[in-house]
């Protein structure tokens, strides 16, 4: 593949970076390229920046408000992103339930939620996991009753990334109990404002709320907010998962969060000299460095295919399993980096603005905490040891 970007994707870089420079806050960007904690007023914030802009919706058609860019484009715009420090895109909206709404979805469901979600007016969050139903997803319990033009839902959704901002929530849900496991299943959109719907926060080993329960108590779903149709949903998640494992790869924050490592590095010392330069800790940055290029390299094959029309194959497995050890890999570089000055545990240091006493240099106050939160990456979107089953039974079958 010839990764040299012609002068015309080149002159769109430049264009991307003028725009970043003078549009992005400077406290949005002290957030992120510090590692430190993003409030959801950020991610709304910069949304709105982009929309305003005419890119809220990098990844789609410009029939749906989206920019139609190409996938290198796309692929140049998240770089650029990552490296300046933009705020991360909520991608349940922009790249799951989106795309699904665009690829299945009647007219009237495009005219209502698309808008919304490139304005961020909307919130979105997934329902998909469930106690017991996580990688074995088609085992899910939560249940919609059909009642004349409403589903009665009842069950429980859990790790839930983000339930606490959303506005609404796409669910798999069971319609048909005597059917096969996966095809008695049905794609809803539910608003999270509905009488019926709790969030209870789960408390992770950062300290941090990210993740949440979800419960459905006797919860009214219009029936014109099912995608597609009834007991078809297992099509449609098949469909989003593929999007969710490529986009979890995220190469352009590995990439910056790469540099930060680098920066790190230099600037500890071993033995008097800079960390950077000891043969040991320079070979695992090397191979780091290695195995992103390589993800790279896959993940522009995932989206040429994307542009074709074509479904992720098992690149999108190979991507969310490669990606997700290369972001554990360079938490853990950090971590090792600072040494002692990462043992001591302060979730209050991922605030900006945090006054705590100090306890080693600044960079290294965060790093425990990011690394703790880092573990949950091999499991979220499908555990890697199911990406590989994956791998293995779609190649197999070629």
């Amino acid at each position: 593949m010839d990764l040299t970007f012609s002068p015309e994707e080149q002159a769109f870089r430049d264009e991307v970076r003028a725009f970043l420079t003078t549009s992005l806050p400077p406290a949005m960007r002290h957030r992120v390229l510090e590692g430190l904690l993003v409030p959801a007023a950020d991610t709304i914030a910069w949304q709105r920046i982009l929309h305003r802009k005419g890119w809220g919706g990098p990844n789609w058609p410009v029939e749906f408000g989206g920019t139609g860019w190409d996938p290198v484009r796309q692929f140049i715009f998240e770089e650029e992103c990552a490296a300046a420090g933009t705020p991360r895109l909520l991608p349940f909206g922009l790249k799951m339930v989106g795309p699904v709404i665009q690829a299945f979805g009647n007219a009237a469901q495009k005219a209502r939620f698309l808008p919304r979600i490139l304005s961020a007016e909307d919130w979105w969050c997934q329902g998909y996991s469930e106690p017991g139903s996580g990688s074995d997803l088609a085992s899910l319990r939560t249940e919609a009753v059909r009642e004349g033009d409403h589903y009665v839902v009842n069950g429980q959704k859990t790790w839930i990334t983000l339930a606490q901002h959303a506005d609404w929530i796409f669910c798999l849900v069971r319609t048909d109990k005597a059917a096969k496991a996966q095809a008695g299943i049905s794609f809803l959109l539910v608003d999270m404002h509905s009488p019926g719907v709790t969030v209870r926060p789960i408390v992770m080993l950062d300290g941090g709320v990210e993740v949440n329960e979800v419960w459905f108590e006797d919860v009214k779903v219009p029936v014109e907010n099912r995608v597609g149709e009834e007991n078809k949903g297992w099509t449609y998640a098949k469909f989003l998962l593929g999007h969710e494992r490529a986009n979890i790869a995220g190469i352009g924050g590995s990439k910056r969060e790469l540099a930060r490592l680098t920066r790190i590095a230099s600037l500890e010392r071993k033995n008097g000299r800079p960390l950077s330069e000891d043969p040991l800790f320079a070979a695992r940055l090397a191979q780091v460095e290695i195995d992103l290029i390589a993800l790279e390299i896959t993940n522009l094959r995932v989206l040429s295919a994307e542009a074709e029309k074509r479904t992720p194959g098992p690149e999108a497995s190979l991507l969310k399993i490669k990606g997700t050890e290369i972001q554990q890999a360079l938490t853990e570089l950090m971590v090792q980096a600072v040494g002692p000055y990462a043992l001591p545990f302060r979730i209050g240091a991922l605030e900006d603005g945090f006054q705590g006493p100090p306890v080693g240099p600044d960079y290294a106050a965060p790093l425990a905490a990011t690394y703790c939160n880092m573990r949950k990456a091999s499991i979220y979107g499908g555990s890697n040891e199911i990406q590989k089953n994956i791998i293995t039974q779609m190649i197999l079958a070629l």
